[in-house]
């Protein structure tokens, strides 16, 4: 199967470069390709109001779509072959992309991946396990604290910077205000985390996405499924989270935008059946 989306893929991309691919409406504006929402709005953040004239951001995945399992499209990859600067989150969170950037590497188009600067600096959590070929890969949800994502920022400032020269500038005030509003943001959480009691700090979710945030503000966070979507619960999974919930007396556990209930909503059943009684929180988490 891997070899088969390796060579799906290169012919692809060999087609674009002999058909010249799909041409922008700005010749003129630099152009950017985003994958998932959250390198997208930083992208736009940077940027700034009124640099459309000047940035062309393309997204490619919308708010509710899961990034671990979705697959890019062909009008996804033209429009990454014809792009001056790729910009994704990395760590495997998009998992079925990695051919892709290989083969945009070859051709040289610039693709850079936001955990960089929080892997160099040594704040990624790791030690997990995605399959039999990938053990001990980092956890890739590393934007749920704040002080990543501003280092984050401070990255991206630097590749636009390279890219595009000419408004080096602005990409550094708006990147200066963005990173000062989430030193608020991450004082303000901190205060307002601190305030729950520590023995009720715990958060059960569809999947383990919120190690970074537990870490950042001290809650001890369980997923049922692993770091990847991709990774399906199992009864023995359910079974435990289950028993879990039963044990420390957990109210509410909490379904993620872009994860089916259907999984979380089995725990829910085996801890009635148990005798216990949870509930879903009223909102999902994003």
């Amino acid at each position: 199967m891997i070899a088969f989306t390796r060579i799906l893929f290169s012919l692809l991309l060999m087609l674009l470069v002999l058909v010249g691919g799909v041409h922008a409406n700005n010749d003129h504006a630099l152009k950017v390709v985003t994958t998932t929402t959250q390198a997208t709005d930083l992208t736009r953040i940077l940027a700034g109001e009124g640099a459309d004239e000047w940035v062309q951001i393309t997204p490619l995945m919308g708010a509710g779509v899961d990034p671990h399992l979705y697959q890019p499209t062909e009008a996804n990859i033209a429009a990454m072959s014809q792009a001056d600067l790729v910009i994704y989150s990395g760590l495997h969170l998009e998992g079925q992309f990695d051919t892709v950037f290989e083969a945009l590497g070859e051709r040289n188009v610039r693709v850079y991946a936001l955990s960089d600067p929080v892997k160099a600096a040594g704040f990624v959590i790791g030690g997990f396990t995605l399959s039999e070929e990938l053990t001990n890969v980092d956890d890739p949800h590393f934007w749920f604290d704040p002080r990543n994502w501003q280092l984050a920022a401070e990255g991206l400032v630097e590749v636009l910077s390279e890219v595009d020269p000419a408004h080096a500038d602005v990409y550094a005030a708006n990147a200066d205000a963005y990173i000062a509003d989430l030193d608020t943001l991450y004082t303000w959480a901190l205060e307002a985390m601190s305030q729950v009691p520590e023995q009720q700090r715990t958060l059960v979710t569809s999947h383990d996405a919120f190690q970074y945030f537990g870490a950042a503000f001290g809650w001890n966070v369980r997923g049922l499924q692993g770091i990847s979507t991709e990774d399906e619960a199992g009864v023995a999974d359910i079974q435990n989270i289950a028993r879990f919930v039963m044990d420390n007396g957990i109210p509410v556990m909490f379904v993620e935008s872009s994860v089916p209930p259907d999984a979380i909503e089995a725990v829910r059943e085996a801890v009635n059946a148990g005798g216990g009684q949870v509930g879903l929180g009223v909102r999902q988490l994003y």
